[in-house]
């Protein structure tokens, strides 16, 4: 996936334009983080979704005529598309087309690791593609290779719906022995230690912070998704013994496909006794980033005393700019990861919260 370095028009047609600049700048972050090339991204609003191509063919032919002026490879767009609209707007612009929910399978195929976490994406790929076949083939005919072709993507294109049907359910099978065993490890490990759970929007810094507190050496970069396998490190600090884990980042409407693979990642936050919700501080949609992790923690009737917000890269705002970051009535820290800042603060802080949950 490396080496990968494909041509990307970005089309973002909107039927609200609430938050587009928002929602656009994600798909860029998305197709960066793909290795891709931006060469335009259209951001654009859609009055009357059409059944046929989700917006007028006139529009997609002056999108086609742009994306060959600018050698694109690829065409993605962050809107829902069903297998229909994909096959036809491929059929239209020439190249290969892919929608979000694609691009985001693509970087998971790349970046998970653990065998429970290639599980999950190849069934998610697998689930995705089923009702999509023909539009799918369509992109494989175009090009084998490059972004939305990678995992399951490229191996199970030529089987036929049955095949994939028997896979799932195989799949399925495998997954959930895994997650009995997972279950009953982490059940021993939480008798005898307590645990730390790093949770936020994904590219907050989660990983940075994790090499910060407990010297891991995990993965850290600049991209959405750099790490995807939850990771756990053991941590000795004045005299309390902890597990810090790092998990999967959130992102905006992720694909229902991908619920599953986040699964562990929720069972940690679920059992975890201190929670750090990890946010960048300098990023302009930080509170709408903090309300998406909020509704997750609702759902899962998370106790908000157990969370402590953590702003990450404060160094990148001002002092005033810090002292106006809203709190969310969370116990708070201000830090920069990368630099060690207020790195012994927060680690009081945690030692702290631990004090409160006796094993």
């Amino acid at each position: 996936m490396e080496n990968v370095k494909e041509k990307a028009y970005l089309c973002c047609p909107y039927v609200d334009m609430t938050g587009a600049d928002y929602r656009s700048k994600e798909l860029q972050l998305l197709a960066t983080s793909a290795l891709l090339g931006i060469v335009k991204t259209n951001v654009f609003l859609v009055k009357e979704v059409n059944a046929r191509t989700y917006f007028g063919v006139g529009k997609a032919e002056i999108i086609r005529d742009e994306v060959q002026a600018l050698g694109a490879d690829v065409v993605i767009f962050d809107c829902p598309l069903t297998g229909s609209q994909l096959r036809n707007l491929n059929e239209i612009m020439g190249v290969k087309t892919i929608d979000r929910t694609m691009l985001i399978l693509d970087i998971f195929a790349g970046r998970a690791k653990s065998n429970e976490g290639k599980l999950q994406v190849q069934l998610a790929q697998l689930k995705y593609s089923l009702p999509r076949l023909n539009m799918m083939n369509a992109n494989s005919s175009r090009s084998s290779t490059g972004v939305g072709m990678r995992g399951a993507g490229e191996t199970k294109l030529e089987l036929d719906r049955r095949k994939i049907q028997e896979d799932i359910a195989k799949l399925e099978k495998e997954i959930k022995e895994i997650e009995k065993h997972r279950q009953t490890t982490r059940k021993q490990r939480l008798n005898k230690t307590k645990s730390v759970a790093l949770v936020g929007y994904t590219n907050a810094g989660k990983s940075t912070l994790m090499n910060a507190i407990a010297k891991a050496g995990t993965y850290a970069d600049d991209r959405l998704f750099a790490t995807l396998d939850v990771l756990s490190k053991k941590v000795w600090d004045d005299g309390v013994q902890y597990v810090l884990i790092d998990t999967v980042g959130f992102v905006r409407n992720l694909p229902h496909e991908l619920m599953y693979a986040f699964s562990a990642t929720l069972e940690e936050t679920l059992d975890a006794n201190v929670l750090l919700l990890v946010v960048d501080a300098s990023d302009p949609h930080k509170y709408e980033q903090i309300e998406v992790v909020e509704r997750e923690f609702k759902r899962l009737n998370i106790d908000a005393n157990r969370v402590i917000l953590v702003y990450n890269k404060v160094d990148k705002i001002s002092e005033l700019e810090i002292k106006q970051l809203n709190t969310f009535n969370y116990d708070c820290c201000y830090i920069g990861a990368k630099q060690g800042k207020n790195i012994v603060q927060l680690k009081q802080m945690i030692r702290e919260k631990l004090d409160e949950y006796p094993l």
